[in-house]
């Protein structure tokens, strides 16, 4: 069989070669970058002989072969930073993922300061992969054998590299802590598909600081910029920047001139820039009783006790980060210590109840946290 996977017969082979695999590194290559419409253009897999394809999502209607050692417990499913992959090609094939294995994760329960693929490879192997292809536009074909080298390499040291972080995770008491993470990262939802979002507009960075009537025309300058991202499948950022959006909020042009004078508008805008302009005027004439109110809510009021058993936690965190040669947020995210704080434990096992407490987490603080609480 070669390199390239691209019907359903080839794909059909290759998964029955894999039976009694125990482990499979995989990866993908998804446009979004260069289309509107994201999909994953490309899937790498290396099974445990060393053996490395490119599958060719591009020529192939759907990957169902593939789907059962997916789901397949007794395959450990090995990716380098795999929340990413495994949402997109949820979405793209319907897979259901079971015992992932990401080695990023891995990676930072090591206390590693850098934890890129390229630096673990680097680091943990001593292999060096070049990384200069990963911006390029994978829904083009054919790839170069420079692109195809890439994508190989993201996948074919995967294997070796797993095997030397468990035996590292098992010798420090913390594999489980990662198999817990990556079982979650396994549960994550697909990725959704681009809808419509009314209030999309204001999560633009900088949307909060406009008066009402900026944030009419932010309102109508975004759905303009998502149309056009829609009709000429481009990546809505690549046409105006969040930026420019806002700048153009705050100060409105009203010809043609203004727009070519304004910063960040492309020379390529062209024939539409009359239509951007219309936008702005759409916002302008909104009637006063209709502008939008952004969602300013008042900042809730925290009670004394709260903040200082905040404050307990984040002291006692800094301390067992240290003590551990981890990022203190690996030992209790901020989100956990709001929650926490604001519902303080009895004792260890009513941390059970607290919304994103893994198990690992109780079984290896849980009566400090406790303890920490009642000091």
């Amino acid at each position: 069989m070669g390199l390239w996977i691209r019907t359903a017969e080839e794909l059909e082979r290759f998964v029955a070669g894999l039976h009694g695999s125990r482990a499979l590194a995989l990866d993908s290559e998804s446009d979004s970058l260069h289309h509107h419409f994201e999909k994953v253009c490309l899937v790498q897999v290396a099974e445990e002989r060393g053996d490395a394809r490119l599958i060719d999502t591009l020529c192939l209607e759907n990957l169902e072969p593939l789907a059962p050692v997916i789901a397949d417990p007794g395959v450990v499913k090995v990716f380098h930073g795999a929340d990413y992959d495994v949402t997109t090609m949820k979405r793209d094939f319907s897979f259901r993922f079971a015992r992932v294995f990401d080695t990023m994760i891995a990676m930072r329960f090591l206390g590693a300061k850098e934890i890129g693929l390229q630096a673990a490879l680097s680091s943990e192997l001593g292999v060096g992969i070049s990384k200069k292809s990963q911006r390029d536009d994978w829904s083009r074909r054919p790839l170069t054998s420079a692109q195809e080298a890439y994508a190989l390499a993201d996948v074919r040291h995967l294997l070796r590299l797993q095997e030397r972080l468990v035996d590292r995770l098992r010798s420090l008491g913390r594999l489980g802590w990662v198999e817990e993470e990556c079982d979650v990262v396994a549960a994550l939802e697909p990725a959704r598909r681009r809808s419509g979002d009314d209030d999309a507009y204001l999560r633009v960075r900088g949307a909060h600081g406009l008066p009402r009537r900026g944030l009419a025309i932010l309102r109508e300058l975004y759905g303009w910029r998502e149309r056009l991202a829609e009709e000429t499948d481009t990546p809505a950022f690549k046409l105006l920047s969040g930026e420019t959006l806002i700048a153009l909020s705050q100060r409105p042009p009203r010809t043609l001139k203004d727009l070519e004078g304004a910063r960040g508008i492309p020379a390529r805008l062209g024939a539409r820039a009359e239509s951007l302009l219309e936008a702005v005027r759409r916002g302008q004439a909104v009637p006063p009783a209709e502008l939008p109110d952004p969602p300013r809510g008042a900042r809730p009021f925290v009670p004394e006790a709260v903040k200082a058993r905040r404050d307990a936690l984040r002291q006692w965190r800094a301390q067992e980060a240290e003590r551990l040669g981890l990022d203190v947020s690996l030992v209790l995210p901020q989100r956990l210590i709001e929650r926490v704080a604001e519902t303080p434990p009895a004792e260890a096992a009513d941390l059970a109840r607290v919304e994103g407490m893994r198990r690992w987490r109780l079984d290896a603080f849980g009566p400090a946290i406790v303890s920490t609480l009642l000091t």
